[in-house]
C-alpha cells in the first residue's frame, strides 16, 4: 500500500495557509532571504531559521533581536544600540548589524533552500523550552484520528527538542501542570485532537494518499497552540517506549498495520516443541 510523504516544509506550509482556520495556527513563515530577515526582525524579536528539507532538526538555527543599552554619539546624545543573537546548536554568535548576521546564517546555510519562521516564546519546563507532538492517523475506516501527544523537552542549551538532538520525552499532563489548570489542560487537549485532524485533512486535499501526519506544535504563555511544521513520516516509537498506557500503542500500531506502515507482528505457534 502507498503513503504518500511530503519533504517540503514550504510546499505544505503553503497548503495549509489555504484553510483560514488552519493559518490561525501557523505563524509567519517565508522563505529565507536577507529582506525576509530584515523583515521579520523588525517586527519580532526571536525567528528561526530552519531547511526546507530536513529532519530531526538538523540545520536548524535562531536568531534574536536584543535590544538593551544605550550608547552616547559625539554629541553627547543617546544612541539605541540593537545586537543580535545566533544560536545554532550549543554555538552562540554575536552582531551589531543585521547584515553582518545574514552572511553568518548564509555561511550555515549555503545554497539549500531554507525557511525563516517568527519564533514562538514557548512554554518552558525546568527552564528548558518544549513543544508537542501531536500524532494524527488514517483508521481503518478511512478516517482521521488524532491518537497521540507527546511532549518534547529541548536538550541544555539546545534550541532542537527533537529526541535524536538530546531532547527529553514527556507526559502532556506532566508539562503543562506547572501553568495550566486540569481543566484548560483537558481543553487543550481536545484543541490539539481537532487541530491535528484538521490539518490531514486539508493536507490531503494536495496530497491523497497521505496516512499519516506529526504536527510539531508550540504552546505560548496563554496556551495557544502554533504549528511549526508538519511530518509526514511521524516517529512513533516514543508512544511504545515512553506511555505508560499501553493501549494508546496498541491503537497507533493497529491504524499502522491496516495502512501498511508496518508489518503485523507474526503470532507465535501455540504447538510446543517436542523435547
Amino acid at each position: 500500500m502507498s503513503i504518500q510523504r511530503v519533504s517540503s516544509k514550504w510546499a505544505k506550509t503553503l497548503v495549509l495557509l489555504r484553510n483560514k482556520q488552519i493559518a490561525a495556527n501557523i505563524p509567519l513563515t517565508m522563505k529565507y532571504s536577507q529582506d525576509a530577515l530584515i523583515e521579520m526582525l523588525k517586527e519580532h524579536t526571536m525567528v528561526y531559521i530552519k531547511p526546507d528539507i530536513g529532519t530531526f532538526g538538523n540545520g536548524v538555527m535562531c536568531a534574536e533581536r536584543i535590544t538593551a543599552t544605550f550608547d552616547f554619539n559625539e554629541s553627547d546624545q543617546a544612541v539605541l544600540q540593537e545586537r543580535y543573537v545566533l544560536k545554532s546548536g550549543t554555538t552562540i554568535e554575536e552582531f551589531t548589524s543585521t547584515a553582518d548576521l545574514h552572511r553568518a546564517i548564509r555561511n550555515h546555510i549555503g545554497k539549500k533552500v531554507y525557511l525563516i519562521q517568527r519564533g514562538i516564546h514557548k512554554l518552558k519546563y525546568n527552564d528548558r523550552s518544549f513543544d508537542l507532538r501531536v500524532l494524527t492517523q488514517k483508521t481503518p475506516k478511512r478516517k482521521w484520528e488524532t491518537t497521540g501527544i507527546v511532549g518534547r523537552v529541548a536538550g541544555k542549551n539546545k534550541i532542537i527538542t527533537n529526541y535524536h538532538g538530546g531532547g527529553t520525552v514527556k507526559m502532556l499532563d506532566e508539562l503543562l501542570a506547572p501553568h495550566a489548570s486540569q481543566r484548560e489542560i483537558n481543553l487543550l487537549e481536545k484543541q490539539l485532537n481537532a487541530l491535528g485532524e484538521e490539518t490531514a485533512k486539508q493536507l490531503q486535499k494536495e496530497y491523497p494518499k497521505l496516512k499519516e501526519i506529526g504536527l510539531d506544535v508550540a504552546i505560548d504563555t496563554n496556551l495557544y497552540p502554533w504549528i511549526l511544521e508538519v511530518n509526514t513520516l511521524p516517529a512513533i516509537f516514543p508512544f511504545k517506549k515512553f506511555f505508560k498506557d499501553k493501549s494508546i500503542y496498541q491503537r497507533i500500531e493497529r491504524y499502522a498495520i491496516a495502512y501498511g506502515r508496518i508489518s503485523a507482528p507474526r503470532k507465535e505457534s501455540k504447538r510446543k516443541k517436542k523435547a
